[in-house]
């Protein structure tokens, strides 16, 4: 990792221990194969990490947004990719604040210990894309059940996770006075699930992510899988989405440092006309461009974790943090990938991989265009877009 903000020394310490676990070649040997991290997700889980956020009452390890933050950093920031793994951490925290009691007591213990896995996360769909509210899937009440009927598309993780986090259509948007109601969330058993009125259809990728389209065609589940008051999803769902953009931008940080990392020791080590590359200012001037660009996206992250902490508003900050550090990471990646020419296109040097993931933060969990309607709407007081 190039030089970066220290803080959490400790926490980032005992992590790396973990990690040393796993070099490069583990990663590279996944991504050539489009396997799942399973060592890793376990080592992980062991440590505790997995249940990071989750309260110690429950098992977790009850720590902050920005020790979580700082978790991922350190799993991307060592050459790794936190991406199939990252989202219990963040999706868990929809059943913590909106959850019964007798949920959480049932669920999260289990999540912390490793028994359950809540990785995948059922929002997105191909008609309604970013748009959530526009989205059909539908869960109508039958008695002491709800019945699904719809479709979800690149939903992450589902053959690896033991729950699934899904949203749904409780109320028709044709019968309700603002398309954010009538929106719900269930806790559903993917074993029970599966081959029951739901089935997974993977989808290839340009990167090592287990994702893939769900059909829902008449799956049943209790009553009970609702989390929360029935029409209130979008809400809870939103609540969410503040901690996911912060730890996407803690990724971002980790991919950059990554980058520069690879690029100092590669511009001082490699020698072209008798002198070091890195002698040549168009070669350190792009990656000193980059290392502050990261220093700066590293801030915003930050500032957005310290607020959510503190219980205050941070959706500016939040959306801000994720959006500076994916471009952030995305320049690192190009100025790394630049530094070391053609030899940044083999795969023994884990450039080209690591481009890739790092890519995707663009475009997911929500893309840029979303992120700079949001603030010049929200932030800047101009007219809303769409």
């Amino acid at each position: 990792m190039s030089q970066g903000d220290e803080r959490h020394g400790a926490l980032r310490e005992a992590v790396r221990v973990v990690l040393a676990e796993f070099p490069a070649s583990y990663w590279r040997d996944l991504d050539q194969e489009r396997a799942y991290p399973e060592a890793f997700v376990r080592a992980m889980t062991r440590a505790g990490y997995m249940g990071a956020l989750i309260p110690r009452e429950y098992g977790g390890l009850g720590l902050s947004l920005t020790e979580t933050s700082v978790i991922l950093e350190e799993v991307n920031g060592s050459g790794g990719n936190a991406g199939p793994a990252h989202a219990q951490m963040y999706i868990m925290g929809t059943l913590l604040r909106h959850g019964s009691e007798t949920q959480k007591r049932e669920f999260l213990p289990r999540i912390a210990s490793g028994e359950l896995r809540l990785q995948a996360f059922g929002v997105t769909e191909p008609d309604a894309g970013t748009d959530t509210t526009a989205i059909t899937t539908s869960a109508v009440r039958d008695g002491d059940e709800y019945v699904i009927n719809g479709r979800k598309i690149y939903i992450s993780r589902v053959p690896h996770s033991d729950l699934l986090l899904l949203l749904a259509r409780t109320t028709p948007a044709d019968q309700v006075k603002k398309r954010t109601q009538g929106l719900s969330v269930f806790l559903i058993d993917l074993h029970h699930a599966l081959g029951n009125g739901l089935t997974f259809s993977p989808i290839k990728t340009w990167l090592n992510n287990t994702t893939g389209e769900l059909h829902f065609t008449d799956l049943r589940i209790p009553a009970s899988a609702l989390v929360g008051e029935e029409g209130r999803g979008f809400r809870y769902i939103l609540d969410g989405m503040n901690a996911e953009r912060v730890l996407i931008a803690a990724e971002c940080v980790g991919d950059g440092r990554w980058f520069i990392g690879q690029a100092v020791a590669r511009a001082n080590e490699r020698v072209i006309f008798g002198r070091p590359i890195g002698q040549n200012q168009g070669v350190q001037f792009p990656i000193a461009q980059a290392h502050m660009a990261i220093c700066a996206a590293d801030l915003m992250r930050y500032r957005a974790a310290e607020l959510f902490d503190a219980g205050q508003p941070c959706g500016p900050e939040a959306n801000m943090s994720k959006q500076l550090a994916a471009e952030a990471s995305w320049q690192a990646g190009n100025v790394a990938m630049q530094t070391f020419g053609g030899y940044g296109f083999a795969v023994d040097y884990d450039i080209e991989r690591k481009l890739r993931e790092t890519r995707l933060y663009q475009v997911a969990p929500i893309s840029t265009n979303l992120v700079l309607s949001y603030i010049a709407e929200h932030v800047l007081g101009l007219p809303r877009s769409f």
